[in-house]
C-alpha cells in the first residue's frame, strides 16, 4: 500500500470528483439497504406474519422503532384498501427505491471516470517529461524498449489494475460499513460471529495476492525486454536481412516470447484463483451463519425472528458482493504495485544535470568560450584530461584526431548533455553550470553526423522547436542550406511527409534539412559533429556549401575526419587519448610534421 502514495500526488487535483463519488456511493448504499428492508413487509403479508400495529413510536435510529412505524402505516393501508392493494403499493415503492439506488451508483461512476483517466494522463505526462529531462548518460544504461514499456504497458497496467479498483475502494467499504451497522441493529450476537469468521477468509486471500505481485513484476520486466527486441529489430532490419540473420533473430524473439508466455500463464492462474477461492469462502461463511442464526431462532427467548433473519441473510448476501469486489481490488492492486514500482524507478531517477535555483539568464554570446582544466569520465577511466581551450567569438575551431580520442565528448559538454568531472567550461566568463540550461542551449545550434529527423513534413522538421516560424522563414533557411531546390521538386514541396527518421530522403537531403533547422534557429554558437563524413562526394559538396553559409559570422566548433573540410579553420586542435597534443593553423601543423601531418598524408591531402 506504501506505493499507492505515489498515485495520491496525481489524484489530488481531482479530489472533488472523489468527494462526489463518495457522496453518491453513500446515497447508493443507503437506498440499497432500504430497498432490501422494504422486502420484509412483502414477506409478512405473503406469509401472514404481520400483526396489526395500532400506535406510532417516536422516530429514532432503531430497527424496532422503524419497523413498528412502517408496520403501523401498512396496517392502516390494509385496513382501508386490503392486502393486495397494499402489496402493489409496496412493489411500486421497491421499484422506485431500486431506481434511485442504481441512479446514484451511476453518478458515482460518472464522476470517478474523470479521476481515473485524469491520473493516467498526468502520470503518462510526468513520465514523458522525465524522459525528456533525464541526462543522456541515463539511456546508456537502459534499453529503449523497456522505457517504452514503462510509459505504455506499465501505465496502462496501473489504470487497469489499480485505478479501475478505485471505484470499489471508494464504494465498497462504505457499503460494507452501512450494512454492518444494520446487521448489528438486527442481531449484535450474530454479527460478532461474522466478524470473527471473515478475517480468517481475508488472510487466506491475502496469501495469493502477495504471490501475484511477485509474478506480475517479472512479467512487466519481460515485456520490456520484448519491446526492446522489437525496437532493435525494426531499427536494424537492413543488417538482419543483409547478414541472413532472420532465423537467428526470430529464434531469439521466440525464446523470449515463450518465457513471457510462461510467466503470464502463472500470473493468470493465480489471478483466476481469486474469484473461486473468495466465492467458496463466502459460501462457507454463509453456511456457518445459517447454522448459527438458525440456532439463535430455535432457542427460546431470542429476539431474532424468522423475517428478521431472512432480512439479515439478505443484507449479508449483499455484503459478500462488495467484499468479493474488495478482494478483487486487492489482487489488482498487488498486481499493479509492480508497475508502480517500475514507473517510480523512472520518476525518481537522478537527473544529474540539475539547474541551480538561482541560475543566471543568458540571451547572447559576447566574447569567448573557455575550457579550463577540464577532466571528464563516463565511468572509471578519464576520457578527457586537463583540457584547456579558448574560442573567441566569431572564430572557427576544428577538433581532429583518431576515433575515441574524446572529440565528441568535448562538444557534448558545451550544451551540458554531460557535466565535467573536474574543472569548468565558461561562456563569457560564467561557468555554464551557473546558467539556465534552456538559455545556454538556446545559444547553440547542433548538426550531427547522424541526422535526427522526425516523422512529419519538411516544414515541420525545419521549424522544429520554433513554433512561431513563418513559411518565408522556413524557405529562407532551406535556401541557405542548399535544400530549397530539391524540396520544390517534391510532389508536396515543404508539406511532404519524410517518413520515420526521414527515410524518404537521401543522406545528403536529410543533412541539408538538418542544417536548415540550425539556420532557422540562428544560434551564435554552432557545433558540427562529423556533419559530412557519411556523404558521397556530390552530397558532401552541397552540404559543405550549406555549412559555410551557416558558419558565416558565427562561432563554430567543428569535428571532422575529412580534413579537407577544415583547412581554413582559425585553429585546429588535435586530440588523442583525451589530451590536446597539437594546435595551430593548417599550415603550421603541416610544418610541425606531427600527428596532424600524418593524418593528412593518410588521406592523400595536399
Amino acid at each position: 500500500m506504501k506505493k499507492l502514495r505515489i498515485l495520491l500526488k496525481y489524484a489530488l487535483p481531482y479530489k472533488w470528483y472523489a468527494v462526489l463519488n463518495i457522496i453518491f456511493n453513500v446515497l447508493g448504499a443507503l437506498f440499497s439497504l432500504v430497498s432490501l428492508a422494504s422486502l420484509i413487509p412483502v414477506l409478512n403479508i405473503l406469509f401472514k406474519q404481520s400483526e396489526p400495529v395500532n400506535s406510532l413510536m417516536p422516530w429514532a435510529l432503531d430497527t424496532k422503532v422503524v419497523f413498528n412505524n412502517i408496520n403501523y402505516y401498512l396496517s392502516q393501508e390494509i385496513a382501508r384498501n386490503g392486502e393486495i392493494h397494499t402489496l402493489l403499493i409496496i412493489c411500486i415503492g421497491i421499484v422506485i427505491l431500486f431506481f434511485f439506488k442504481n441512479f446514484f451508483r451511476y453518478l458515482a461512476l460518472f464522476y470517478v471516470s474523470v479521476l481515473r483517466n485524469g491520473v493516467v494522463k498526468d502520470l503518462r505526462n510526468a513520465l514523458y517529461h522525465k524522459i525528456l529531462i533525464l541526462p543522456l548518460s541515463y539511456y546508456s544504461d537502459q534499453r529503449k524498449g523497456d522505457i517504452m514499456s514503462r510509459i505504455t504497458n506499465d501505465v496502462q497496467e496501473v489504470e487497469w489494475s489499480i485505478l479501475s479498483s478505485l471505484e470499489m475502494l471508494f464504494r465498497d467499504p462504505i457499503t460494507i460499513l452501512i450494512y454492518l451497522v444494520a446487521m448489528f441493529k438486527i442481531s449484535p450476537e450474530l454479527t460478532l460471529f461474522v466478524l470473527v469468521v471473515l478475517p480468517v477468509a481475508g488472510y487466506l486471500i491475502g496469501l495469493i495476492g502477495r504471490s501475484l505481485r511477485r509474478t506480475s513484476q517479472k512479467g512487466q520486466k519481460k515485456m520490456g525486454e520484448l519491446l526492446s527486441l522489437i525496437e532493435e529489430t525494426i531499427s536494424g532490419l537492413r543488417i538482419i536481412k543483409g547478414f541472413n540473420a532472420i532465423d537467428y533473430s526470430y529464434s531469439n524473439f521466440d525464446d523470449n516470447n515463450r518465457g513471457f508466455m510462461k510467466l503470464m500463464v502463472r500470473l493468470f492462474r493465480k489471478r483466476d484463483l481469486a474469484s473461486p477461492v473468495s466465492e467458496f469462502l463466502g459460501i462457507a461463511v454463509t453456511a456457518l451463519i445459517l447454522w448459527y442464526g438458525g440456532n439463535l431462532i430455535l432457542t427460546s427467548g431470542s429476539s431474532l425472528t424468522a423475517p428478521k433473519f431472512i432480512l439479515y441473510i439478505g443484507i449479508f448476501s449483499q455484503i459478500i458482493v462488495p467484499a468479493k469486489a474488495l478482494t478483487t481490488a486487492f489482487y489488482n492492486i498487488e498486481k499493479g504495485a509492480a508497475s508502480i514500482r517500475r514507473i517510480n524507478q523512472v520518476l525518481e531517477a537522478e537527473e544529474v544535470i540539475v539547474e541551480k535555483p538561482d541560475a543566471l539568464p543568458i540571451n547572447e554570446f559576447q566574447s569567448k568560450l573557455e575550457y579550463r582544466k577540464v577532466y571528464f569520465r563516463y565511468e572509471k577511466e578519464f576520457v578527457l584530461n586537463d583540457i584547456n581551450l579558448s574560442i573567441e567569438k566569431g572564430r572557427m575551431v576544428a577538433l581532429v584526431g583518431p576515433s575515441g580520442g574524446g572529440k565528441s565528448t568535448m562538444v557534448d559538454l558545451l550544451p551540458r548533455f554531460y557535466d565535467v568531472t573536474e574543472g569548468g567550461i565558461f561562456v563569457d566568463g560564467i561557468d555554464i553550470r551557473n546558467l539556465k540550461i534552456n538559455h545556454l542551449r538556446g545559444l547553440m545550434g547542433i548538426v550531427n553526423q547522424e541526422t535526427i529527423l522526425f516523422n512529419g513534413t519538411i516544414a515541420e522538421n525545419i521549424a522544429f522547436g520554433k513554433s512561431n516560424a513563418g513559411r518565408d522563414d522556413i524557405i529562407h533557411a532551406a535556401k541557405v542550406a542548399n535544400a530549397h531546390e530539391f524540396v520544390e521538386k517534391l510532389e508536396n514541396g515543404y508539406d511532404t511527409n519524410i517518413g520515420d527518421r526521414g527515410v524518404k530522403l537521401s543522406g545528403g537531403q536529410r543533412q541539408r534539412i538538418s542544417i536548415a533547422r540550425a539556420v532557422l534557429k540562428n544560434p551564435p554558437i554552432l557545433i558540427l559533429d562529423e556533419a559530412t563524413s557519411a556523404l558521397d562526394t556530390e552530397s558532401e559538396r552541397l552540404v559543405q556549401e550549406a555549412l559555410l553559409n551557416l558558419m558565416k559570422n558565427r562561432t563554430s566548433v567543428v569535428i571532422a575526419h575529412r580534413l579537407s573540410t577544415i583547412q581554413h579553420a582559425d585553429e585546429i586542435i588535435v586530440i588523442s587519448e583525451g589530451k590536446i597534443i597539437e594546435r595551430g593553423t593548417h599550415n603550421e601543423l603541416l610544418a610541425a610534421r606531427g600527428m596532424y601531418s600524418k593524418l593528412c598524408e593518410m588521406q592523400s591531402f595536399s
